[in-house]
């Protein structure tokens, strides 16, 4: 079987990673739409092994958690009935926790929003550090038992909880109703009420948004199956975490948290994907 050279694959990864679709991909690169999509699957696949390998007894201070929404197959109105409350099918949400000093994401979770995918979730982020850290989200009641039995006492947990304002009548429908504040509410041990935050998380929403295309709102750009979007995330947060330069650290978020001593590239990423294929073939 033919196999993509490592220019190539750079260059498709290259594409991926700055938010075009597989479809205006396939029109950059010439290269088949069914190439591209098991690329990202097996490559996706690749990140998120070697992240939840090396990201772990990480020695964050802050820790900042929130969920992203998305959907696979269709809106969660238009799947059919034989489908529905089947995961992967309509409504899909992303669970992100980000350092707020180093800005590495520490873990994700690709999901539904609920007390079971919560736990889960925060299980998997109190693993990953070392130390005790302060803690917030935002007003989501799942946090609270699922942060309970993932930490215990050893947190200092604030939650950020907003105030929204009615909808108006008439309003777009795609457009939430106006935040007119927030409170700061201490949950566990003594959080600093002034960090008590979740804008490093919620910015982190949004370059998910302009970085993936199936994250994109009001466009016809979603993910088909479920899988291909957890691969599209891991690709992400390895692209993000490990090569792409943060604007305001002048490093990479790996760097900036002694993951990792050097720049990478996107070539390095690819490099990982053709480790694993030569120990598949020994």
């Amino acid at each position: 079987m033919n196999k993509l050279s490592r220019q190539k694959r750079t260059q498709v990864i290259a594409s991926l990673v700055e938010g075009n679709s597989i479809r205006s991909t396939v029109r950059m690169t010439g290269i088949a739409k069914n190439t591209i999509t098991k690329l990202l699957t097996d490559i996706g696949a690749v990140c998120a092994q070697y992240q939840d390998k090396t990201l772990r007894n990480l020695t964050c201070q802050r820790i900042q958690c929130d969920e992203i929404w998305s959907f696979c197959y269709a809106k969660k109105k238009n799947v059919p009935e034989d489908k529905k409350d089947i995961f992967g099918f309509g409504d899909v949400w992303t669970w992100v926790a980000i350092d707020s000093d180093s800005k590495l994401v520490v873990s994700w979770l690709v999901g539904l929003r609920n007390a079971a995918w919560a736990d889960v979730f925060m299980r998997d982020v109190a693993k990953r550090l070392s130390n005790r850290v302060q803690l917030t989200t935002d007003g989501f009641r799942p946090y609270l038992e699922a942060v309970d039995g993932a930490f215990g006492a050893d947190v200092d947990y604030g939650q950020l909880i907003k105030l929204y304002g009615k909808e108006v009548a008439g309003a777009a429908r795609y457009s939430p109703p106006k935040c007119i504040g927030a409170r700061r509410v201490a949950i566990q041990g003594k959080p600093k009420k002034g960090k008590i935050s979740t804008s490093h998380v919620e910015r982190q929403n949004l370059t998910m948004r302009m970085s993936m295309r199936r994250f994109t709102r009001l466009t016809n750009a979603f993910s088909k199956k479920v899988d291909n979007l957890e691969a599209a995330v891991a690709l992400h947060f390895m692209y993000y975490n490990f090569v792409r330069i943060h604007r305001s650290l002048k490093v990479t978020p790996a760097m900036e948290a002694r993951v990792t001593n050097h720049l990478w590239d996107i070539e390095d990423i690819v490099k990982l994907l053709e480790e694993k294929e030569t120990q598949k073939s020994n």
